[in-house]
């Protein structure tokens, strides 16, 4: 039935999938062209897949797409977060090669299609940052008085690519077809239409993201600022063109040698190598090839300990939500430093790292976190600018909370 597998727009006048009847030369222009498209216009079409769903699927804030039980009522100390392995990771029935997408395959110069998006990113459109490493799936969520309870199992970052930018793709290229309106037919979306509940952990593969608010905090002077990214999609596979928080990364171990998956399978871990990498721009090569990392021989990680044991850095849980256009997933998390420690800790802050660029305000002002974390400026970011709906959610829900996050409540 080609209403299941196609948009109406993308049948041609024979009854075929329009792909199958022009060159494969078009087909890769055409894929080029909504690839651009979705490039370029991230914010909007976010906002326009917004508009296509219930206010209930969204955590508080509409920002993203979370069941109920993720998004706790209160920050959560991070050492309550607790993390489960399941060995046996299950089949996930959407992968991404399905007829669903046949629309809006591009096509090899021998006319053969290819099978995955990442396959057509690789050669069609690659970014500076594009290996397919080895990452830990979510698969399910549990929360109770103490705490989330976390399970993993194994993944691959081409899951993101391989449905979450192909779903965002298939969007884009329906978009086009209907500039400024929410695409809400089912027909024009199949492969979201299969893909169904987003928040569904069974259906797909979700291998998440750690999204983390850095925040300076001076107690003396009782402001505070954090650092915000914006995200080059020249280097970036997913996610380009928008403001996001700053560091964000994959949930996944430091290298795929097989020791590292149970070493590195820690959220305080995977925060810290982030921070050392996207702040102060220190390698992602740990030697971890070799061996697994000694975390408690490293300085950095030492010092960042001794600070959370000092009540000088606290970290914090805020649930997980998925962004409603690409359905990628962020599990949320702020580390807030008392000023003395960020400015020890992050004086050779870089303004540019492998992802984007570190903003800072235009006149210079402020110190290197950059960004007031004031009313005014999460009122802008999360309304006004193009900034990823993670980041936006997790701006939002750190300023609902930012008594208990500064530790200023009465």
């Amino acid at each position: 039935m080609t209403s299941a597998h196609t948009s109406p727009a993308a049948v041609s006048a024979t009854g075929q999938p329009e792909q199958a009847t022009t060159t494969p030369e078009a087909s890769r222009a055409r894929w080029r062209q909504v690839r651009e498209h979705l490039n370029r216009s991230r914010f909007a079409l976010t906002q326009l897949a917004v508009a296509g769903r219930g206010p209930e699927e969204f955590a508080p804030g509409g920002r993203v797409l979370a069941r109920r039980h993720w998004i706790p009522e209160t920050p959560v100390p991070l050492a309550r977060v607790r993390l489960r392995w399941q060995e046996q990771t299950p089949v996930a029935p959407i992968d991404g090669s399905g007829p669903e997408l046949d629309a809006t395959r591009a096509r090899r110069a021998d006319g053969t299609p290819y099978t995955f998006y990442a396959e057509a990113v690789r050669d069609l459109a690659k970014p500076r940052l594009f290996e397919n490493r080895g990452c830990y799936r979510l698969l399910a969520v549990a929360e109770d008085a103490a705490g989330p309870t976390l399970t993993f199992g194994r993944g691959q970052y081409f899951d993101v690519l391989n449905v979450c930018e192909a779903a965002a793709h298939e969007y884009a290229a329906a978009a086009l077809a209907a500039p400024g309106r929410p695409v809400t037919d089912p027909s024009a979306t199949p492969f979201r239409t299969a893909i169904g509940d987003p928040t569904d952990l069974a259906r797909r593969s979700v291998v998440a993201a750690v999204s983390t608010l850095a925040i300076r905090y001076d107690r003396r002077a009782g402001s505070a600022e954090f650092v915000l990214h914006w995200r080059d999609p020249a280097k970036v596979a997913s996610g380009g063109g928008l403001f996001q928080v700053m560091p964000v990364g994959m949930f996944q171990a430091s290298h795929d040698a097989p020791w590292n998956e149970a070493n590195d399978f820690d959220l305080w871990r995977a925060i810290v190598r982030e921070l050392s990498e996207e702040l102060l721009g220190s390698s992602e090569d740990y030697g971890s090839d070799t061996h697994p990392i000694d975390y408690d021989a490293w300085p950095f990680h030492q010092a960042l300990n001794a600070a959370r044991a000092a009540g000088t850095l606290r970290v914090f849980w805020l649930g997980l939500g998925m962004d409603p256009l690409t359905l990628v997933t962020d599990m949320l998390t702020v580390a807030v430093f008392d000023a003395e420690l960020f400015d020890a800790t992050f004086a050779r802050i870089v303004s540019t790292n492998d992802e984007g660029h570190r903003v800072q305000l235009e006149d210079g002002t402020g110190h290197a976190a950059g960004i007031p974390f004031t009313a005014d400026q999460v009122e802008r970011l999360t309304v006004r600018e193009p900034m990823q709906p993670a980041g936006a959610a997790l701006l939002q829900l750190a300023w609902q909370h930012r008594d208990v996050l500064l530790g200023t409540g009465g």
